[in-house]
């Protein structure tokens, strides 16, 4: 079904307004509490539900000081820049507390299973860009080889391992609901509960800005993380990529990552993985640009009444910037296979695109790849993702 149509960047869905209107409703009358951002609170609540002892688990005192810090500066940003309305405030106090019950969960499983986050793994693929210059595509078509692996949309966004595994239920409820609240979501991502993803859920559970960035303005708390050591962060990301592969049973498949911040964090990264392989996508600026801006809006339109097009476009400028140059920096000193591959040219002939990636990355595409990979691509083509690239092609023309 094709989304309705999107008249410009800031345009949300009549029932936005109405659950900010509910919300307010049962706050005023007593019936629910607004929520808090207070950090105490959060860990208050989070604490309900998860172990305290998870707080330390498989860490060390850095990792566990940063994401204490991490949480203030997001909160305070939160409070002071964000200009949430309610169903924005209300999705904050939940994906905030979700993170913290999502650290000590997985400390708690670390603490038990020592084994877990030191796991071996067999090296990955790390599929670097800027957001919009097709690294999902790529990833997709990487991940359709059954020889290699990848993250599953439940696994990014709930990461601790269940029995019975419920995460695909709780993902596909969850996106039910953000899907009638945004009916241009799939337009700018096509997602689904068990497909293929990038990570931004173990960065977001580490309290990265990427994924808190694209939806909220918090400038403070996005200089504050572009500006820090984001070792813990990936440490912590090592960790539950390894968990992840030995429930999985995947631990011996190339697994392929995925997230735009890994433009800006690259090196660390890399030191993590050593032994990666690093395939990068590249596209014209101009069409970042305007593509990620749209992005930004349409989430950020949904939790404030109070958003800036135009500061929205200068500050998808600036991150593509900023990307970039940390991005050239961190491959000008890597030795290990590399892969280049240009939008239009994908575009234009994928498999001979794919080929030669295989080639220069050292791997072998098998006819099973092959034919996986044209069911992908077919899929892709049938998707509403498509739209995106119409919309915002209109409204740069506006």
């Amino acid at each position: 079904m094709s989304p309705p149509p999107r008249p410009h960047p800031l345009a949300r869905s009549r029932l936005v307004d109405k659950a900010c209107g509910w919300l307010e409703s049962a706050w005023k009358s007593g019936v629910a509490s607004r929520p808090s951002l207070d950090p105490d609170i959060l860990w208050t609540k989070a604490l309900a539900k998860s172990p305290a002892r998870g707080e330390a688990g498989g860490r060390s005192e850095e990792d566990v000081a940063d994401f204490r810090l991490r949480l203030e500066k997001l909160s305070n940003a939160l409070t002071q820049e964000a200009n949430l309305n309610a169903l924005g405030l209300t999705i904050a106090h939940g994906q905030l507390v979700r993170a913290i019950r999502q650290r000590l969960d997985l400390g708690a499983l670390w603490l038990d299973r020592p084994d877990l986050p030191t796991r071996q793994i067999a090296p990955p693929i790390i599929v670097v860009g800027q957001m919009r210059s097709g690294t999902t595509r790529v990833h997709r078509l990487l991940a359709a080889d059954p020889a290699l692996s990848a993250t599953r949309f439940c696994d990014s966004w709930h990461p601790c391992p269940r029995k019975p595994d419920t995460r695909p239920l709780w993902s596909a409820f969850s996106l039910l609901v953000a899907r009638q609240l945004d009916p241009w979501l799939d337009s700018i991502h096509p997602f689904g509960a068990t497909r293929p993803d990038e990570e931004l859920g173990w960065l977001a559970c580490a309290l990265d800005h990427c994924a808190y960035e694209a939806q909220w303005h918090i400038p403070s708390f996005t200089r504050f993380s572009e500006g820090r050591e984001s070792l813990p962060l990936y440490r912590e990301f090592a960790r539950i990529l390894r968990t992840d592969a030995a429930s999985r049973g995947n631990a011996a498949q190339p697994r392929v990552l995925k997230v735009p911040q890994f433009a800006e964090d690259l090196p660390i990264l890399l030191a993590q993985f050593p032994d990666a392989r690093v395939l990068r996508t590249q596209r014209e600026a101009g069409e970042i640009a305007s593509s990620a801006a749209s992005l930004m809006a349409n989430q950020m339109t949904l939790q404030s009444d109070h958003v800036s097009m135009n500061w929205i476009e200068a500050e998808s400028l600036r991150k593509i910037a900023l990307r970039e140059r940390r991005m050239t920096t961190a491959l000008a000193d890597f030795d290990g296979p590399l892969a280049s591959l240009d939008f239009t040219a994908l575009d234009a002939d994928w498999v001979s695109v794919m080929r030669q990636a295989y080639a220069t990355l050292g791997l072998q595409l098998t006819p099973e790849a092959l034919d996986a990979m044209r069911v992908e691509d077919g899929r892709a083509d049938a998707s509403i993702h498509r739209a995106h690239r119409l919309q915002h092609r209109r409204f740069a023309r506006a």
